[in-house]
């Protein structure tokens, strides 16, 4: 169960803040017991964004929790507001892969609506804030290759997800899964500063062609960050302007903040180059996270017998 200590499924990005247009007052959300949705009734409220509400349900049909977003009852009138969502819910319905997050239903009335499983675990941003000690590389390396693994099936499926940062991946048992999707879309020109301010590549925050190349930048920011538990672009504190969601800044070395593995260290500085065509590949990056894998793994296995000598034998 996801609780309110992190984000939730899709609860970031396009959700926004949590005041309402103008001075009206946005209604209560609705009470443990009431019913959402045909066949889903709220168990609790988990927060509310710029225009959605995201609640824990409770699914008569599944006879398990799950969790609904849904378009806020004074949004019902933006018509983006609503087609975001449906967007974004029939996307996942018809993705599958062990990375990303499930979508089990897409409703459009009564209330535009998108069910999603309930993630056990806690927001990577979460974890990187929680942990006295930072991840370890092999830790590091294994995070880079599941978001490797999820980026390149969407990249596959001529999906850009633009939209990775910590907030927006749940960290499990030595899982991670990919949330959000509002901001997913396909490869070409877009105008810029449509993102996480901090978390865009240059090519998103200025505006200009999207490609794979910049969901890479995407890893290689969320990498540096669980690395180092600093952001890879501090921007300050103006984050929610329009010009500041468009600073452009060049990440400076990772080994900078943080001794890492040369293979490690070369895979997150080169993700971060401001140029997307000296960016590598996500099958490349995923090579490079697999070299400092297996040498984390052979360091373990050269310890192991010099531990024992050093141990001796028992009734020695």
């Amino acid at each position: 169960m996801i609780e309110e200590r992190g984000s939730l499924p899709g609860s970031s990005g396009s959700s926004g803040s949590s005041e309402s247009d103008g001075d009206r007052i946005a209604p209560p959300p609705l009470a443990p017991g009431e019913l959402l949705a045909p066949g889903y009734r709220v168990v609790g409220f988990l927060r509310r964004g710029r225009d959605l509400d995201v609640y824990d349900l409770w699914s008569e049909e599944r006879t398990c929790r799950c969790v609904g977003k849904a378009v806020r009852p004074d949004r019902m009138a933006r018509n983006n507001a609503r087609s975001r969502l449906l967007r974004e819910g029939k996307l996942l319905v018809k993705l599958t892969h062990p990375h990303i997050v499930r979508a089990y239903e897409v409703q459009s009335a009564p209330v535009p609506l998108v069910v999603l499983e309930t993630l056990p675990g806690e927001t990577l941003a979460h974890l990187i804030d929680r942990r006295q000690k930072r991840l370890s590389a092999e830790e590091v390396a294994h995070l880079g290759l599941h978001l490797c693994s999820a980026i390149g099936y969407l990249h596959r499926n001529t999906v850009l997800h633009l939209d990775l940062k910590p907030s927006n991946i749940i960290a499990a048992h030595g899982m991670a899964k990919v949330l959000d999707l509002s901001l997913a879309r396909p490869p070409g020109p877009h105008r810029g500063g449509i993102g996480a301010t901090g978390y865009m590549p240059p090519e998103q925050a200025q505006g200009g062609h999207l490609d794979t190349s910049s969901d890479v930048w995407g890893i290689g920011a969320v990498l540096y960050e669980a690395a180092t538990r600093e952001p890879a672009c501090d921007v300050g504190d103006e984050t929610s302007t329009t010009e500041a969601r468009k600073i452009v800044c060049q990440p400076r070395p990772v080994r900078r903040a943080r001794r890492l593995p040369a293979p490690l260290a070369a895979a997150i500085d080169v993700c971060l180059r401001a140029d997307p065509v000296e960016r590598p590949s996500i099958p490349e990056l995923a090579m490079m996270l697999e070299t400092t894998v297996r040498e984390a793994m052979a360091q373990a296995a050269s310890a192991e017998p010099a531990k024992s000598e050093h141990m001796g034998s028992p009734g020695a």
